[in-house]
């Protein structure tokens, strides 16, 4: 075979895999997660056919507002294919429609406090950071978490239109850095 035969076979099979990959996570629904709220590395989103519930893991779409704009001109959120322009959040449900949300140094949830939850005024480079408000999750909204010290998190934007999940997420391939 000629070099040039050789190349296109390359490129050609570059492209099938490439392809390969793309429809993989088009219709498999994985992502990848370079945030360290969560383990980086190859996450699925699993379809949940139930309400969502305190405890679940989930990947959701934050809806537009101050708090995505924020968000991605700090760099918190990758931009990505939700309607607000970013990527979706992988986040644990902490509270659901009508449970009390207190915000103080830490979060408590019906009197207990969440753990490592401590509430940030400022973020790695001095910038203030919004913080909730607190009061009872309002129906058809959950409130997120995750324990890593600096996540965006409901802590700072409040609860989210849990119409925006996407589903259970579940770890497939990933590594605690």
């Amino acid at each position: 075979m000629s070099t040039r035969r050789n190349a296109l076979v390359i490129l050609g099979a570059g492209a099938i895999l490439i392809g390969g990959i793309a429809s993989a996570f088009a219709f498999g629904g994985y992502r990848i997660n370079f945030t360290p709220s969560y383990n980086l590395g190859l996450w699925q989103i699993v379809a949940l056919d139930r309400e969502v519930r305190a405890g679940d893991r989930i990947f959701i779409c934050p809806p537009d507002g101050k708090a995505v704009e924020l968000a991605l001109e700090r760099q918190y959120l990758p931009r990505g294919l939700c309607a607000s322009g970013s990527g979706p959040l992988i986040k644990t449900v902490a509270a659901t429609a009508g449970q009390s949300v207190e915000i103080g140094g830490q979060v408590i949830i019906e009197g207990n406090l969440l753990y490592s939850s401590c509430v940030l005024t400022a973020d790695a480079e001095g910038r203030p950071m919004p913080v909730y408000a607190g009061g009872t999750i309002p129906e058809g909204t959950v409130f997120l978490h995750s324990e890593f010290v600096g996540s965006y998190d409901s802590r700072y934007f409040g609860p989210l239109p849990a119409d925006g999940t996407l589903g259970l997420a579940r770890e497939v391939l990933t590594f605690a850095p």
